[in-house]
């Protein structure tokens, strides 16, 4: 056997190499200069709740985000603004229909302030003049029999220029154009919503 200087060294630090790799702790790896999670840990840390811890506070966010929404909904529909109006009214039927229904005179749109009027009135002539408070409740039901047939004809000449220019589908059973129409026709011009696209009657759409 051939003697070796240096073989006790070597047989040392063997030793020491193998006390210290027993004394690490499970998962330690050498140079990393941190030990390496266990599985646990790290399943822990990849998991992402499904309920939120503060249920609370999440409804809250969720609410304020819908309610901007609808607000910027809204505006944009005072405004005119019909690339952020919600979808329905952003449809090319819809915007058809208003522009038609804008574009026309409605004997509709003032029948709220005629009803209004004659609750009024009809309370201060039944006290002071009874006999003209017949006369006026028969002109106010003449006016709501006249409006009525205004939105029949109004419908009539719309649903034909509809189904010319989008289809049968557009007046179909499910697509409430006429509810549409004629809900908008009630309304007085300068309050309807969405705004009118053009300020002056006359401008019929294309």
């Amino acid at each position: 056997m051939t003697w070796n200087p240096f073989s006790k060294d070597k047989d040392k630090e063997a030793a020491q190499k193998s006390v210290d790799s027993a004394l690490k702790e499970p998962g330690e790896q050498e140079g990393k200069g941190h030990p390496t999670p266990k599985r646990k840990v790290a399943e822990e840390r990849n998991l992402h709740p499904i309920v939120p811890k503060n249920r609370k506070a999440d409804r809250k966010a969720a609410k304020d985000r819908i309610r901007k929404k609808e607000d910027e909904q809204y505006n944009a529909m005072r405004t005119g603004d019909v690339a952020h109006m919600p979808r329905l009214e952003r449809d090319p039927a819809h915007i058809y229909v208003r522009d038609y229904v804008d574009a026309r005179f409605n004997l509709a749109e003032y029948f709220i302030p005629v009803i209004f009027g004659v609750m009024i009135f009809g309370i201060i002539i039944a006290f002071k003049w009874p006999v003209l408070y017949t006369p006026i409740l028969l002109l106010s039901y003449v006016y709501l029999i006249i409006a009525v047939i205004d939105i029949f004809v109004m419908w009539h000449g719309l649903k034909k220029k509809l189904i010319a220019k989008f289809g049968e589908k557009s007046v179909g059973k499910g697509s409430r154009m006429c509810s549409y129409a004629w809900s908008r026709s009630l309304q007085l011009r300068r309050w309807r919503v969405p705004k009118p696209s053009s300020k002056k009657r006359g401008n019929w759409p294309k």
